[in-house]
């Protein structure tokens, strides 16, 4: 952490050369399927997770458990901001990995402008100049909320821009609205299913859109409203976690299903073992696969 420190307070420089000189690989691999940890959740002041709600609070704890989540076997790649990312690069964690940035952090948690979701991180731009594979925006549409176009329209022009530079342009959609002056999202599969169709139709081109998007009751109907790959989000389980790996095993086998994005579920287990949740995740991406120890 110290060195971090004083290269990010002498020597910035270094983090362009670090990118520029970072081990690539496809962002798709030969067997079809994807394990990405997801950490972009701080910059919207969400710092919670299993009940804690300062549980992403210390950056070296965080970097120390995206390190050993990258770690393991069957781990693809990461998701999250640009401080986050440049942080795993100066830790050599990000050599060989599929790289996601996170584009759309300002509608932040508990705001009255929390739907008015802007673009405040990634643009295709410094995706492009960083040398990564994708970038994720937020899609939440609240039917009762002006300002919902508005992002509609940021999500929309990002999509166009990233199938241009042929990146993946990655969509997580909810129908959400406020709930005694508190965004929630609507998991009927009703919902989840407008949203997809919402989602999908962002933007001039889908050649590179991907979906992310939750696992609910119903996914066998909610994954028959699309053809675009997709990705299975985590959330913060408040279930068992031997419910929630049952429910990621079953939606990993739904057509278009190409793998898992989770953040805390993996990062802030139960049990604190963070490299034996990891473990399992990837049994369930890949149960093929032998996870070494």
């Amino acid at each position: 952490m110290a060195e971090i420190r004083d290269i990010r307070a002498h020597e910035p420089e270094r983090i362009a050369a670090l990118l520029a000189s970072r081990r690539r690989r496809p962002f798709v691999p030969a067997d079809g399927r994807l394990m990405i940890v997801a950490a972009d959740h701080p910059a919207r002041g969400a710092l919670s997770a299993r009940g804690r709600a300062d549980a992403m609070a210390s950056r070296p704890e965080l970097l120390e458990r995206l390190v050993t989540a990258l770690g393991r076997p069957g781990v693809d790649g990461v998701l999250a901001t640009s401080e986050i990312l440049e942080d795993l690069l100066l830790l050599g964690a990000l050599e060989d990995k599929v790289v996601v940035s996170s584009m759309n952090r300002g509608g932040l948690a508990g705001s009255v402008f929390e739907m008015d979701d802007r673009m405040t991180g990634y643009d295709v731009r410094g995706t492009v100049e960083s040398g990564f594979d994708a970038a994720k925006m937020l899609t939440r549409i609240d039917l009762d909320d002006p300002t919902t176009v508005a992002t509609l329209e940021t999500c929309a022009r990002a999509v166009t821009d990233l199938n241009r530079a042929k990146l993946v342009a990655m969509v997580e959609p909810f129908m959400s609205s406020r709930v005694n002056g508190k965004v929630v999202n609507d998991l009927s599969p009703e919902a989840v299913i407008k949203s997809v169709h919402i989602a999908q139709g962002l933007g001039a081109a889908s050649a590179y859109t991907w979906l992310k998007l939750p696992v609910i009751d119903g996914m066998a109907r909610v994954m028959e409203a699309t053809t675009l790959p997709t990705l299975l989000l985590g959330g913060d389980p408040t279930v068992s976690p031997e419910e929630t790996y049952a429910s990621w095993k079953a939606a990993l086998e739904l057509p278009s299903v190409r793998g898992l994005i989770v953040g805390r579920a993996l990062l802030y287990p139960a049990d604190g073992d963070v490299a034996a949740a990891v473990d399992t995740a990837v049994s369930l991406v890949r149960p093929t696969a032998v996870v070494a120890a």
